[in-house]
């Protein structure tokens, strides 16, 4: 009965500082307020998939969020619903303060993960690791209208919405390019430079599928912003 009580009275502080910082009755920090617009300078924490979330559906946000990122993007226009894989609320990105091989189709919420990724997980890891940045990243895509692994039936993949960046590669400030494939199986300076991105990209992505998963993904990352959680 204790135990009871005591889950009903914690069940009651946590609703009430809940619609006390909805209400604005308290003031918490803008990174740890469910309702404030995602800001691409804070570092992620347990808030950031759930405010990912929310700008699927709605552009205005959307545009707040990126607004602080430095990405370059371009809305296009929604396709039509009897599309075999209609996209709503995308972008096409073009780049930021790294190129990019190509630019390429995104959902709201992947283009604002790719951001973060960016901004909190690569630069950070090639700082540590090179003492200089990434200037470009390389990618094999993001939107194919499929089923998951290509498959003619089953579960479509978070690419058929464009809710999913494949990434070969990376080049360095100095010209060195550091390619998945090539340089996961060592063990070398940019195999640990690969394994602390894809640790870091596991704070802003649902997904992040390396080769340790399986042969499919032996040569490249896929990052993706659907429901599952998985890092490996």
């Amino acid at each position: 009965m204790r135990f009871f009580k005591g889950l009903v009275i914690l069940a009651l502080i946590v609703g009430g500082a809940v619609l006390g910082v909805w209400r604005g009755w308290l003031s918490v920090s803008p990174q740890w307020n469910p309702w404030a617009p995602l800001d691409i300078n804070a570092p992620p924490n347990l808030l950031t998939r759930y405010k990912l979330m929310a700008l699927r559906n709605d552009p205005q946000l959307c545009d707040q969020a990126l607004a602080t990122s430095g990405l370059r993007t371009a809305r296009q226009a929604d396709s039509g619903a009897n599309t075999t894989c209609p996209l709503t609320n995308v972008l096409r990105v073009q780049g930021g303060e790294v190129a990019l091989s190509s630019s390429f189709l995104a959902s709201c919420p992947l283009a604002v993960a790719f951001a973060l990724f960016e901004r909190h997980a690569l630069q950070p890891a090639a700082t540590a690791v090179y003492g200089q940045k990434v200037t470009r990243v390389d990618h094999l895509g993001s939107f194919a209208c499929r089923n998951m692994y290509g498959r003619e039936s089953g579960s479509r993949s978070q690419h058929a919405t464009a809710s999913a960046l494949d990434i070969a590669g990376f080049r360095l400030a100095d010209g060195r390019a550091i390619s998945v494939l090539k340089d996961w199986p060592k063990d070398n300076t940019n195999a640990q430079f690969l394994r602390q991105v894809r640790d870091g990209a596991c704070d802003m992505f649902s997904v992040v599928l390396s080769p340790d998963y399986n042969e499919a993904h032996r040569n490249h990352f896929h990052l993706d912003v659907g429901p599952w959680w998985i890092c490996r």
